[in-house]
């Protein structure tokens, strides 16, 4: 089985986003390939600072290592890293308009 979840750095995390996300990513690195990646590209809907998202996603990493996630067992990634997110993005935009209400 493979699994793939991302969490956003939009904010400091909390007790939701350890029972929500974060255990479930640690029970489940165990039950097959495991990607976990950090929705960067997401976060920046809602974030307009760069400074803030850049330590967001270094406390997000270090949150994830810290309640358990392990790099032997899981890929853990940036979203941003993998160019191919926005390539696909930009295809996907050119064959799926969205329309315009009005």
């Amino acid at each position: 089985m493979r699994i793939l979840t991302g969490i956003q750095p939009s904010g400091k995390l909390h007790i939701g986003n350890y029972f929500g996300a974060m255990l479930p990513a640690v029970q489940l690195q165990d039950k097959g390939e495991a990607f976990y990646f950090i929705a960067d590209y997401h976060a920046m809907t809602s974030m307009s600072d760069a400074d803030t998202l850049r330590s967001n996603i270094q406390d997000l990493a270090i949150d994830l290592l810290a309640c358990g996630l392990d790099p032997a067992k899981a890929t853990i990634f940036r979203q941003s890293d993998v160019p191919e997110v926005n390539e696909l993005a930009w295809i996907l935009s050119t064959v799926c308009p969205m329309g315009l209400k009005g």
